[in-house]
């Protein structure tokens, strides 16, 4: 699939995710008020971000989708990025309000009409699971997980347990005709468990904002299969970052064997390239040809150490 077919297939699943969650707020605030249930109410909150959050996903796909400009060189594709950071935030302030609501409930507890608790959660539940299932992408051993889509299918796949919670804690105040403190007692489990999923997407967005390695490359490690190369005698000022979750970038410093003609660099500087492109998924590099190392010409070349082999 081409990375422009990629993006629309992308943007059609979240608009079906989109109209799913939209229906869920709608049940799940009419009945959440009806029954005085705090786990539906709360759950149609997080529904009511996921739109939001899903809305942001597509918004940034679309900005992905434009071309580099003069002043744009790399596009728009960190959008993405930004969408899930923007998305695990809006998760992580979420799950404060659950835990707040939820523990005023344990402490001055109210009664729940458990029958309609389960009954609506369930089909939160199932409609949660659909969307999950629409929005998760497959992946395969070497990718990269796209941030954005990975931020949507955690708000949806926590959505999913969130309404399967509900619908045992509505089940077991139906069976029982109490135990309502069950009822923010689930909400409160689930905004913990929502929130630490939310907290690792943070992380690994911030990671890429802040030009951080790429998860699953030793730079060490780099530096030594491009040290393989032939034609390759070091590289130094060696630097690896990721432009978006799929578009990894890299400079470097690379001293060539010998004292090569430019062309005859130009080939080598290829190789490099083709390997880098092959083994690593890095699809720009950045590469300064040498003939000697500039480590002794100043501190340019001292930003990174020496890697040579």
């Amino acid at each position: 699939m081409t990375p422009a077919s990629r993006s629309t297939d992308r943007e059609r699943r979240l608009w079906i995710a989109v109209g799913l969650n939209v229906v869920i707020v709608a049940a799940q605030v009419t009945f959440g008020i009806r029954s005085d249930s705090l786990g539906l109410l709360s759950d149609a909150g997080h529904n009511l971000t996921d739109v939001a959050a899903l809305a942001i996903s597509m918004v940034a796909i679309r900005l992905a989708r434009r071309p580099p400009t003069s002043t744009r060189s790399f596009g728009w594709h960190r959008g993405t990025v930004l969408a899930a950071q923007a998305n695990a935030a809006a998760i992580l302030v979420l799950t404060v309000w659950i835990g707040y609501e939820s523990i005023t409930r344990l402490i001055r507890p109210q009664p729940v009409a458990g029958g309609v608790v389960l009954v609506v959660a369930l089909v939160a539940f199932v409609a949660n699971t659909a969307s999950a299932l629409i929005v998760r992408e497959p992946h395969h051993d070497g990718e990269d997980v796209d941030l954005n889509m990975a931020s949507a299918l955690v708000h949806l796949a926590g959505d999913a347990v969130a309404s399967l919670g509900v619908a045992i804690a509505g089940a077991v105040m139906l069976v029982t005709g109490g135990w309502t403190r069950l009822d923010p007692a689930v909400s409160l489990l689930i905004g913990v468990a929502i929130a630490r999923h939310a907290w690792k997407l943070l992380g690994a967005s911030n990671a890429v904002l802040l030009e951080g390695t790429p998860e699953g490359i030793e730079p060490d490690d780099l530096a030594a299969s491009m040290v393989a190369v032939d034609g390759v005698e070091t590289v130094h000022d060696l630097h690896v970052w990721s432009i978006s979750s799929e578009m990894r970038a890299l400079s470097a410093h690379v001293v060539v064997e010998g004292h090569p003609t430019l062309e005859e660099a130009q080939v080598v500087a290829a190789r490099v390239k083709a390997h880098l492109s092959t083994e690593f998924r890095i699809v720009h590099a950045t590469l300064e040809l040498e003939c000697e190392s500039c480590a002794d010409l100043g501190p340019v070349c001292e930003i990174a150490p020496d890697r040579s082999h």
